[in-house]
This record gives structure tokens, sequence and C-alpha cells, in this order.
């Protein structure tokens, strides 16, 4: 097969994990961010969303002569917008570059550097436009894509970043290299380990808690090949929110047969587009699919679905699987769990952690607990959701890990707000405190996300401002019923208090940023 070379500036397909083939380009990556080590590969804007990552050559394809193959084997929504951004980024390219050819006689005596800057080429010119944006991630980069610009190579370097030839195309999976999760990232350098390539199920970690319990952790969700196989079994899904339609749209992508219902019945309409079912209730759901997933807004939606009129219960049968992904308080799945299975069906929790990008992206923490066995079958779902999943032991045992993890977010969100307000009452930069904390011990996506929203006064919802505060709700009187303090998150209660006050409900969650401010 012929040797094909690549280069800074080239628009390339790149493999990442389970993903499809996506379209790219070839950019120099941060100065501050090292290669990997030992592997030969390039650093890759993708088009779509924002998301960079290093890839193997052996993972990159150029566009052009590979265009068509990919379009007939990939025919989701997001996929035709990041193929769309490319070709209109082309047509940019194109026009500027025409342009560039009907001035070159008029500054034939603008000096050597204008000059150079001329011969830099197809590549070097798309160096020095301002990049699309990328596609496939959750990642928020730490420099902006100006940063990523200006410090690309003069044109005497382009050649030298070159780190070697594609041949053969071998489009395996590498969960270290290809998944997005591991490199784009771009505040931290240090390598991660890569999964095992075995089947979830097969892929447990025991791990002894101090309290004499066992918990089983799952490896990190790449499945064999790279690909997810989706089960046969009929899924349903209840609740499409934030996450829940984030979930639905990747159980869809990767295969799944699902029907859909959501109270308000119009969301479920671009679903039932994208190859979705309808179901008219939840008792109906439940009753033509074998695993049924809910993921509603808080204690009392939970109990509405499943005990309500036309309800989940009501469709309940021996062998049917319910599992219940709100975040809600253990005594509410201790009574749900109990009521599933009276009825013969099975149940397990499966909150999750992280944010409607993350949901979108298909990298959600799911914390499992009750019927392993529910948990086993769920396998190819929460791999398609998830980037990782934890088997917790006995029901309720999720839902007091999930409401302790969003205690300290939310606490820290609560302490963030409250740092850069003080930071301007005290006449100092905003911007550079944020710098300054990104640059610490204390870096992190959230961090950067989150005070970002903030300066540019951007509170569309990530994970709204009023679940946050239910879930504080939830730990402190969790924290009442064992006699245990919570003064912390008891004090960032009373600020999220605040803020709903100020009519800062459906905001994002960094909107507790007004309750200092007001």
């Amino acid at each position: 097969m012929a040797t094909v070379h690549l280069r800074i500036g080239d628009l390339v397909w790149g493999k990442l994990g389970r993903y499809p083939p996506w379209p790219g380009k070839i950019v120099s990556p941060p100065k501050d961010l090292k290669k990997p080590r030992g592997k030969k590969c390039f650093f890759v804007k993708f088009f779509g969303t924002e998301d960079h990552a290093w890839i193997k050559v052996e993972q990159l394809k150029p566009y052009h002569p590979h265009k068509e193959d990919m379009i007939k084997i990939n025919k989701g929504k997001r996929f035709q917008q990041a193929v769309d951004a490319v070709e209109e980024f082309l047509k940019k390219a194109k026009g500027k570059e025409q342009g560039s050819h009907n001035s070159e006689d008029k500054n034939k005596s603008a000096g050597p550097d204008a000059k150079g800057r001329k011969n830099l080429g197809k590549a070097g010119k798309l160096l020095l436009e301002e990049d699309e944006p990328g596609a496939l991630g959750g990642g928020c980069p730490p420099r902006d894509d100006k940063d990523l610009t200006d410090s690309d190579p003069e044109p005497s370097s382009v050649q030298r970043l070159v780190p070697g030839t594609v041949t053969g195309f071998k489009w395996d999976s590498s969960p270290v290299m290809d998944d997005p999760h591991f490199h784009h990232f771009l505040l931290s350098q240090t390598e991660k380990p890569g999964s095992s390539m075995e089947p979830i199920s097969k892929r447990l970690k025991i791990i002894e808690e101090d309290a004499g319990s066992t918990s089983i952790q799952a490896a990190d969700s790449t499945a064999i090949n790279g690909s997810i196989t989706p089960t046969d079994k009929r899924i349903g899904f209840l609740g499409l929110g934030l996450m829940g339609s984030g979930i639905v749209s990747n159980l869809l992508k990767m295969g799944h047969i699902v029907t859909v219902w959501n109270r308000t019945a119009e969301k479920c309409d671009l679903f039932i587009q994208e190859g979705a079912r309808l179901g008219r209730t939840p008792a109906e759901v439940v009753s033509m699919c074998d695993i049924t997933f809910s993921c509603v807004s808080d204690p009392k939606a939970a109990r509405d679905l499943v005990l309500g009129p036309s309800g989940v219960l009501q469709g309940i049968r021996p062998g049917k699987c319910y599992v219940e992904m709100s975040t809600v308080d253990p005594e509410t799945i201790t009574e749900l769990s109990q009521v599933i299975t009276s009825r013969g069906g099975r149940f397990l929790e499966a909150p999750v952690s992280g944010s409607q990008q993350l949901s979108n992206d298909g990298m959600l923490v799911i914390l499992a607990a009750g019927d392993r066995s529910v948990y086993e079958d769920c396998s190819s779902c929460f791999q398609a959701m998830g980037k990782t999943s934890f088997f917790l032991g006995e029901a309720g045992n999720a839902a007091k890990m999930m409401l302790i993890l969003n205690m300290v977010q939310g606490s820290f969100m609560a302490t963030i707000a409250e740092g850069l307000t003080l930071t301007q009452a005290t006449g100092q930069s905003q911007q550079t405190f944020l710098d300054i904390l990104c640059q610490g011990q204390m870096a992190s996506i959230f961090l950067d996300q989150k005070c970002q929203n903030i300066l540019q006064g951007n509170f569309k919802p990530d994970y709204y401002l009023k679940h946050i505060q239910k879930d504080l709700r939830l730990a402190i009187s969790m924290g009442d019923s064992v006699n245990h303090p919570t003064p912390m998150a008891a004090a960032a209660n009373e600020v999220y208090k605040r803020a709903k006050a100020l009519d800062q409900s459906d905001n994002d969650m960094s909107a507790v940023y007004r309750a200092y401010i007001h």
C-alpha cells in the first residue's frame, strides 16, 4: 500500500476509541503539552464540538480520499454537522487562498517576512487561520483557539514537526491513545493506563470496604475492538431532560433498540426521528421492554413515575428490569426497590455523575447498586453512556455515594464563586485569579469551565442550580440520619437557596455566583 505523508495543517479522519472515524485537522499542540512517549502521533483538533487529542498515525486517514466511504458508514446527525463544518472551513480557506493570489503581485515588495508567510503553502495557511471548533469531547482546554494558532511554528519548523508517515491504516483501537477522555484534558500531561479489552462483566475488580461490604469497580468502558456490541434486549427510557437526552442519543448511536417516554411528549420527537420508538405511558414502556431506565429530577418525580397512574408498577412483570438513574435519597431507592421486586421485577439503581456535556459525549460515571445480574445485563448500555461504572453492592449505596459526591461538588462551586467575588471586591483581576488556579494543584476542567461561565455571564444550564441545591439538601438530611455534621454543605446550601430566591433555579449551578453580588 502506498505511503501517505501527513503534516501540520492537513485535514484527516481520526479514530477515537469506540467512536466512528471523525473529521479533524492536524495542528500544533500547546507548547506545554507533552507528546506521549514512544508514540508516533499527531495532535488533532476535531470538527463539530471542542475536542483535541493525540492520535497515532495508524489511526489517521487523509480527509478527501476517504470522505465518501466515511459518510456511508456513519449517518448520525452530529457526524453530518461535523462534515458540514469541514466543508465550510474548506470554502473559507479556498476564498482566502484566492484572495491571496489576487493580491500577490501587489505585495512583492512587502519584504522577506511577508513573502515567507505567503510561501507557507496550504498547510501553513491553515495554521495561520483561526481554527474551527473540534468534535466529540466535553473537555475545555486551558488555552483558547487563538493561543493554539499563536504557538504554531514558523515555516522553517513545519517540516520538522512531521513525526512519521501513515501506512496500512489499520483501524484498531488503543484505549490509551484513542479514547478522548485520556487525551483531551490538556491540563493533565500524565499518561493514564489503558483498560482491559474484555467485556465489562468480565472486568470487575473487587474492592473490600472498611465497613466489611464489597464493592465492584468496572474498568474503563472501551469494548472489544473499540466498538460496542449492543444488547439484543429491548431498552426503555423514561425522562428526556438534560441528562436523559444525551444518554438516549448515545444508546441509539451505538445501535440499541430504545423506546422513549417523557412527560412533555414533544421532547420525544427528535429521538423518534433518530430511530427510537414511542411509548404512550411509563407502564406501556415497561411492558414493551426488557430493561427500562428512568432519569428524572427528584424523589417525588421518581416515586410518581413508578407509583402514579399508568406508572411503571402497572407494567412490571416477573423478569422485567427497572434501573433508576435519578439522583435521589437512599430511602426512595429502598422503597422503589421493594415495590419493583414485590411484583417479580429486578431492580438496579444507577445514578450518574456528570453534566449535560458529558452526557452528550457518553462520558458519564455510573454508580450502580442492587441486582448484580441487572448490572451485567446493562453492560453495553453503560458502555454507550459512560466512560466507567462502579457496582457498589446493595440498593441504596449508590444513592449515598452520589449525594456525597454532589455535596462536595456543590460546596466547591459555592467556594469558587465566593473567591471570584472577593477577588473583585478587593480590586484584583478575576481572570488572573482563574489563571493562577488553573496552573496550580486545583486545576480541573470543572474549575475552568465554571469560572469561564461566570466571567462571560453565561449561565446556560449544564447542571441545574435547583438540582444541586436539592442534592445538598438531601446530603445534609442523610448526615442528620447518622448524626454526622455537614457544616460546609449546610453553609453552601444557604447560598444556593439565596440564588434560587433570585430566580436562578433554571440556570447552571455556576449562577450561584449571583447570590454573592446581589
